[in-house]
């Protein structure tokens, strides 16, 4: 029997996406812009890279092409490979969303074809009654922020203000999420876990995607720093998941990273925590030796989008693909006669795009494994496919979103 490795390398865009005028991000190319400041010098910075982007073994899966699929062109300075191994091609999404849960669960064959509930971009962001309800039942003397913020921007700016009142700062963005910045010791961070389960159930009726936990250290601006404790608490998908259906039928799911907190922890055998790429990726290539026959290990690598998207740091990001990219051989020895890796992205954040939100794109597919020939699989009309993907490689009865490109 097979084994699948699904990877989200969360954020990473390969731009072209049809209704992104809808969204305000047309002309948005995660990967072709960072090509392209690369190449022109920009993504340079002493002790981190130099020149242009290189992403040899990504390459060779087809990521040169699948950029020319989704957006037209090939990405700026990076060779063609002498040739590609595996399948490849790019998909649209169909949820209404270009958020986190949104992404990943269309990837886990479920589209989110409903809207979820935002809060405003002027004024306050949140209702006097909502914050009202959130400092009686979490007992609070009230909230900082209360508006549209970039996260580290606005820990440093409202964060020793924090630590003197005992006030969290709350804070949204453009995707449906309420979240709560404090102090990990001032604050206290079993404090911070049970008043983002407080708030979680407050906006359950306003359909609101999630609320995030932010954790942070230091005792000033400068020094102020997000921890990795960080917890997503997300509504639960509307319906059955690809995850849900590995499980009732036996299988195991093995959760790395925050995958576990997207999914509000159904569809999940086992729950493997890390902070930061590096960690992330081995705690992956473990969870791939204990894997058994039938399972999935499901990993979100966040630092592309936490660490670099949002914060628009061009060089930070090409580091963080060159170094993925480095590791993707040492995948490749872990695997067995039978086993389907497959490459992809929830969303776009494109470091080179105005404010600092996901950027609508289409997502690259990438699918490698003892067997599996080079194909274009060309370009899917939904992420759902890759789960219906994974459901077919591990035998289980397809679902009603999504077509295998197997």
């Amino acid at each position: 029997m097979a084994r699948t490795f699904l990877f989200v390398l969360d954020s990473f865009g390969v731009g072209g996406a049809g209704d992104a005028e809808d969204y305000g991000d047309l002309g948005a190319d995660t990967l072709g812009h960072i090509a392209e400041f690369c190449a022109a010098g920009a993504g340079d910075r002493a002790g981190l890279r130099q020149g242009p982007l290189s992403l040899p073994n990504m390459s060779s899966l087809g990521l040169m092409e699948i950029a020319k699929l989704a957006s037209g062109d090939y990405p700026r300075g990076m060779p063609l490979p002498a040739r590609i191994f595996g399948l490849h091609g790019a998909a649209d999404e169909i949820s209404r969303g270009k958020d986190t849960p949104s992404g990943h669960w269309e990837i886990a064959a479920t589209p989110v074809l409903f809207d979820w509930g935002y809060f405003p971009t002027n004024g306050d962001a949140f209702p006097a009654e909502l914050v009202e309800a959130i400092c009686r039942e979490g007992d609070i003397p009230g909230i900082l922020g209360n508006c549209h913020a970039s996260g580290t921007e606005i820990i440093a700016r409202l964060g020793e203000e924090h630590i003197r009142s005992g006030k969290p700062i709350c804070y949204t963005s453009s995707d449906s999420v309420f979240q709560i910045a404090a102090h990990e010791t001032a604050f206290g961070l079993d404090r911070l876990m049970e008043l983002s389960k407080t708030v979680r159930r407050l906006l359950d009726p306003l359909n609101i995607g999630r609320v995030i936990a932010r954790p942070f250290s230091g005792d000033s601006a400068d020094t102020f720093e997000r921890t990795g404790n960080r917890r997503d608490f997300s509504v639960p998908p509307p319906e059955e998941t690809l995850l849900d259906r590995l499980v009732d039928a036996g299988r195991n799911v093995h959760a790395v990273g925050k995958i576990g907190d997207i999914f509000a922890h159904r569809g999940v055998s086992r729950v493997i925590k890390a902070s930061g790429n590096a960690a992330l990726m081995q705690a992956t290539l473990a969870a791939m030796t204990e894997a058994a026959d039938g399972d999935l290990v499901f990993t979100n690598f966040v630092d592309f989008d936490m660490v670099y998207g949002h914060r628009r740091d061009v060089p930070g990001y090409a580091a963080a693909l060159e170094a993925f990219d480095l590791a993707l051989p040492e995948v490749h020895r872990r695997l067995k006669p039978g086993d389907l890796v497959i490459l992809t992205a929830d969303h776009g954040c494109d470091p080179t795009w105005r404010g600092t939100d996901h950027t609508r794109e289409r997502v690259p597919i990438m699918a490698f494994g003892p067997g599996i020939r080079s194909r274009n699989i060309g370009l899917r009309p939904t992420y759902a496919d890759i789960g219906e993907t994974v459901a077919a490689h591990l035998g289980i009865p397809a679902g009603p979103h999504g077509r295998s490109f197997l």
